[in-house]
């Protein structure tokens, strides 16, 4: 009896682990859709500060909604480590093309995903709408909402962010202001 309950105790640690609880635990992630801003603190403090791009269609997490989801999330998986700057992603996996800033007629997502995982009853649906921080070559349209539910970064942002936060790290967008100060 007592080797099953370990066991399955060593199971359950496992899954535990591999589910991606705990992590980055240094790191938060404040996006106000209000201010179109980020601000990314470790340890409390902030670090860093970027503008952002949130959706075009509002806020929400109703499937299909093409709106941003509010409330506490995970960066649950990170995609494209290594990859150019503009590398274009397409359902998550480097197509080779290379996308500058402000190319015309192009809006697809690049340079590196940080996928979001809901923590909330508000947000359950997030991972599943694939809901990401990334990067777009519509840079000049950062600083309005633009995207169509994600969080929409300039290239050179997007990386420092991905090279800063770990998996597990606490992602909380808000249609407040921030804080002063932050």
């Amino acid at each position: 009896m007592r080797f099953h309950f370990l066991k399955i105790a060593g199971c359950i640690a496992a899954l535990f682990v591999f589910s991606g609880c705990g992590g980055d635990t240094r790191h938060r992630v404040l996006i106000s859709t209000a201010e179109q801003r980020m601000v990314v603190l470790r340890d409390g403090k902030p670090i860093a500060c970027y503008p952002v791009s949130t959706s075009k269609f509002g806020l929400g997490d109703r499937p299909g909604s093409n709106a941003t989801p509010l409330g506490s999330l995970r960066v649950k998986k990170k995609i494209g480590g290594g990859a150019p700057a503009g590398m274009v992603f397409k359902s998550r996996r480097p197509t080779g093309e290379i996308l500058v800033p402000d190319a015309p007629g192009r809006d697809p997502i690049v340079t590196r995903i940080l996928w979001l995982d809901g923590s909330e009853y508000q947000n359950r649906h997030a991972f599943g709408r694939c809901i990401y921080i990334h990067g777009t070559p519509e840079e000049r349209n950062i600083g309005t909402p633009a995207s169509y539910g994600c969080i929409r970064m300039k290239s050179r942002d997007v990386i420092e962010l991905f090279n800063t936060v770990g998996v597990g790290a606490r992602v909380i967008i808000s249609d407040s202001p921030l804080r002063p100060g932050l």
